[in-house]
């Protein structure tokens, strides 16, 4: 798909110097750009390249004024940086814009859906599933029973959503994610033999909410798993059964919530962090990388290590923790001394 510098400035309300009908198809880094490409330039450390680059059209900040000859046409605007992700979100929209049912997919004479469906080819629709408007179902997906998907949704491939969920609008779901799987629910017994405990909850996923490839998310025992409004999740976090995430929080990768859990607005949350179960995290709270949370934590703790404590704690300590082996050492020699009299 090919785009002239006229149809990009009009799309982005900027200014061509240059040639207007130059046309790119591809997207580059400013220094990696050769013909046909388009790239930006917002970052002054990297303003040399604009001189060198053999991208065809260069989007550049409104202020910005050659100091030698260059061979890009350059629009510019306002805001660069920010030209340029509206852009890629132009982009990625028209690219993902598939309609119609592919063949072979199976689809319950009892599902419902809005107009501008896609559902790709070998994806499975569940009895009684609503689906509503402009929704992207790739191939291979499976949508369990009394599933409802609100408009503007996308599933990539692979993804598999259990029964009784609930998805907001606008939601992206990267292949491999699965929703609804039962809770790690197991009762021991005398005999040491586990008996499973029916999860017969449900996943609630409020409106904006981007989960990353592999990411599970379990059902609840009974009521609901909760991830609110703008949640993000990166790749394969694990978070069980009936933890309720708050609005506008993320999880970087590899994080692992335990059971009932509740975490509150505006957290961010490292990865590889893990959060034992029954613990009430608090709003705007920071748990850095590989972090261990045993306890209940109060708005607006930052906190580090395992089990974690307070960061500025944790930075202070570190210091001795890396001296310990020559501390160590210099108290042994301290302690012949005074055994030696000296």
């Amino acid at each position: 798909m090919k785009f002239t510098a006229a149809q990009i400035a009009e799309i982005l309300d900027g200014k061509i110097e240059g040639n207007p009908e130059v046309e790119v198809s591809e997207l580059a880094k400013i220094e990696e750009g050769g013909e046909g490409s388009l790239t930006f330039l917002s970052n002054p450390k990297y303003t040399s390249y604009i001189y060198s680059t053999q991208a065809s059209i260069t989007i550049v900040n409104s202020d910005f004024e050659a100091e030698e000859p260059i061979t890009t046409t350059l629009i510019k605007v306002k805001d660069a940086y920010k030209a340029f992700s509206k852009l890629l979100e132009y982009y990625n929209q028209i690219k993902l814009n598939k309609q119609g049912i592919e063949q072979p997919s199976f689809v319950s004479d009892s599902a419902e859906f809005g107009e501008n469906l896609y559902l790709g080819a070998f994806a499975y629709i569940g009895e009684n599933v609503k689906i509503g408007k402009n929704v992207k179902i790739y191939p291979n997906v499976y949508i369990g029973d009394n599933v409802k998907i609100a408009d503007d949704v996308i599933i990539f491939p692979g993804v598999k959503v259990y029964s009784e969920t609930v998805i907001g609008s606008n939601c992206v779901l990267h292949s491999g994610v699965i929703i609804g799987a039962d809770g790690f629910g197991f009762s021991p017994g005398e005999d040491g033999i586990y008996s499973k405990v029916p999860q017969i909850g449900n996943v609630i996923i409020e409106d904006n909410v981007d989960i990353g490839a592999g990411t599970t998310i379990d059902r609840a025992t009974l009521g609901s798993t909760i991830i609110r409004e703008g949640v993000k999740l990166d790749n394969q976090i694990q978070i069980a059964h009936n933890v309720e995430i708050g609005s506008n929080t993320a999880i970087a990768a590899q994080a692992g919530i335990a059971g009932s859990t509740k975490i509150g607005e505006n957290c961010l949350i490292g990865g590889q962090a893990g959060i034992a179960g029954h613990l009430q995290i608090g709003d705007r709270v920071k748990i850095q990388a590989q972090s261990g949370i045993g306890r209940n934590v109060k708005d607006d703790e930052m906190l580090q290590g395992s089990p974690a404590f307070g960061y500025g704690d944790f930075a202070k300590s570190y210091v001795h923790f890396k001296n310990l082996p020559k501390t160590i050492d210099t108290l042994n020699q301290l302690e012949k001394k005074i055994k030696n009299g000296l």
